[in-house]
C-alpha cells in the first residue's frame, strides 16, 4: 500500500521534484546487526532510529529468527520505503562468509516480506560516501553519522554502520535524481 510522503524543497536541482523517503539501513552480523533508520528529503538527512541488536550465543536458527523478528517491527514501526544493506565482504574465513551470509537473508527476507525494495552497497562504496576515503576507519564513520545526523552522542559502531548504509543510499538516490533532472532538461531544449 503506498504511503504518504511530504513533498520539500531543495535547492541543488530545482527542477527534480522531492520528496521525503524513509531509509532503513543494515549491517547485518550473526552476533550483532547494526539497524538505522533516516529520512531523506533532498540533502536534509534526519535520525529517525538506530540500535545495536546483540545476539545471544547459541543456535545460528535462533539469532537469524531475532534478527528478521527484530526488523519486522522496526519496518511495522517506521515504514521504511527502501532497505540499504551492507553487502557481503570476502572474508578469510569462508565459515564466517557464510553464518554472514546468513544473516544478510534474514535482513532481506524482513524486506521482501513487506514489499520493501532492497539496495546493496559494499563497505567500502558506503564508507566512501560519508567519510571520502574507502578505507575509513570505524570512529570516523561514527564520528560522520553524528555530524551528519545532528546526534549529540555518536551511535554504537553497528549501528554507525547501519545509518551510513541508509546516507549511502540517500546520497546516491539525490545523485540519481540530479542527473535525471539534468537529463530532462538537456531534452526539452
Amino acid at each position: 500500500m503506498p504511503s504518504f510522503r511530504s513533498r520539500c524543497s531543495a535547492n541543488f536541482v530545482v527542477a527534480a521534484i522531492k520528496q521525503t523517503i524513509t531509509i532503513l539501513g543494515i549491517d547485518p552480523g550473526s552476533q550483532i546487526t547494526g539497524v538505522g533508520v533516516i529520512s531523506a528529503c533532498g540533502t536534509d538527512l534526519k535520525h529517525v532510529y538506530s540500535e545495536s541488536l546483540k545476539l545471544p550465543k547459541g543456535e545460528l536458527s535462533v539469532r537469524l529468527e531475532q534478527i528478521y523478528a527484530r526488523l519486522q517491527i522496526v519496518i511495522a514501526q517506521t515504514r521504511p520505503d527502501i532497505v540499504a544493506l551492507e553487502k557481503v565482504f570476502i572474508a578469510k574465513n569462508p565459515q564466517s562468509a557464510l553464518v554472514l551470509g546468513h544473516a544478510r537473508g534474514a535482513a532481506m527476507l524482513a524486506a521482501v516480506n513487506n514489499n520493501i525494495p532492497v539496495m546493496e552497497y559494499s563497505a567500502t562504496e558506503i564508507k566512501k560516501t560519508v567519510v571520502g576515503k574507502g578505507r575509513a576507519d570505524k570512529a570516523q564513520v561514527q564520528h560522520m553519522m553524528r555530524v551528519l545526523l545532528g546526534l549529540r552522542v555518536a551511535p554504537e559502531v553497528d549501528a554507525s554502520d547501519a545509518l551510513a548504509a541508509a546516507v549511502c543510499h540517500a546520497h546516491q538516490q539525490q545523485l540519481n535524481q540530479a542527473l535525471a533532472a539534468s537529463s530532462n532538461l538537456r531534452g526539452a531544449r
